[in-house]
């Protein structure tokens, strides 16, 4: 294990999505130091509510990062000593449906924030979040994972955080800008509405409510080893300031269960009887079936390991979602 480095400021892409905005409150409780900018986009103002109780104490800059003007200048009045880039859009099954929207923001957000820190001249360090889907589906024979099982991308969202994954190699060895990758397998992270755990809550906190009959689910088949959102956060910043620059690491939690048994378990919590059904407009066109991590290389090199567990994460999310109903029913 390396020594910590120093860092004094940090800039956040994606600051107001659910991951950035989990990232802030961390660095917030855990390094008060560390002065923290975001990068926001415009035209994404329904996300700002993800930070709208730390808004008074991080600095957010509006920016594009397809307009590399924006980015440009943003780089240029922080200076930080360190990125975090969360920004991209993430939503698997919705990448099916506009690909080229996509490939387009998350390839060429990335291309644009790598090329300004270049035309700026800063040496930060630059922790590119990847995902676990840029392996695609696995051969049982390569599991658990590897970092050096080979890319095999399922979806047009997979083939454009490889790209962004290999965007990030490439700088790092032709321009020796400090890049270091993470792949983060599957969290269980209340704020994203697009992840099974997540949608499988709020339509529980929903029904209990009276406000939805039966739960929808898509593919119950698929195998994931899940991780607290919190625990992700902060191996996200132990990354940035303890892991080798220029390489890739698997990050995900101990806990690896099937979707269908992790529904069956928010249906034993539920405070009412949750009826289910198949509905066929949330199966993908291509899945990913099978993630299970080897995170010994990130263990071995940081001597990070999760801190929250399983049912610590499950009861998080149940409550997280029901006083978001209740709060929502009590503002109409």
């Amino acid at each position: 294990m390396i020594e910590n480095r120093p860092i004094n400021k940090v800039l956040i892409t994606g600051i107001t999505g659910s991951g950035g905005s989990y990232l802030a409150e961390y660095l917030l409780g855990a390094h008060p130091h560390v002065q923290i900018h975001g990068v926001t986009r415009w035209h994404s103002t329904t996300s700002h509510e993800n930070v709208q109780q730390i808004a008074h104490r991080i600095t957010l800059h509006e920016c594009d990062l397809n307009d590399f003007s924006a980015i440009y200048q943003v780089l240029k009045k922080v200076e930080p000593d360190a990125i975090f880039h969360l920004a991209s859009h993430a939503h698997v099954r919705a990448s099916f449906v506009t690909p080229l929207s996509v490939l387009n923001n998350n390839i060429m957000g990335t291309a644009n924030l790598l090329e300004a820190i270049r035309a700026v001249g800063i040496d930060p360090i630059i922790q590119l979040c990847s995902t676990s889907e840029v392996y695609g589906q696995v051969d049982p024979k390569d599991v658990p994972i590897k970092e050096l099982c080979p890319m095999n991308p399922s979806s047009p969202y997979a083939v454009s955080k490889a790209t962004q994954d290999l965007l990030g190699y490439t700088y790092y060895t032709s321009y020796n800008m400090k890049v270091i990758r993470t792949r983060m397998f599957a969290y269980i992270n209340p704020r994203r509405e697009d992840l099974f755990a997540t949608s499988f809550a709020k339509q529980i906190a929903r029904i209990e409510m009276g406000l939805q009959k039966e739960l929808t689910h898509g593919n119950l088949d698929s195998v994931r080893t899940l991780i607290d959102v919190r625990d992700a956060m902060e191996s996200y910043w132990i990354a940035t300031t303890q892991a080798t620059v220029g390489e890739v690491y698997n990050i995900g939690g101990a806990q690896t269960i099937r979707v269908g048994e992790f529904l069956e378990h928010l249906k034993k919590k539920a405070r009412c009887t949750i009826q289910s059904k198949l509905d066929p407009q949330l199966l993908r066109p291509s899945d990913v079936t099978l993630q299970i991590p080897d995170t010994s290389k990130f263990a071995m090199e940081t001597g990070w390991q999760p801190k929250y567990s399983y049912e610590e994460s499950v009861d998080a999310l149940l409550s997280f979602w029901r006083n978001k109903m209740k709060s929502l029913i009590a503002i109409k």
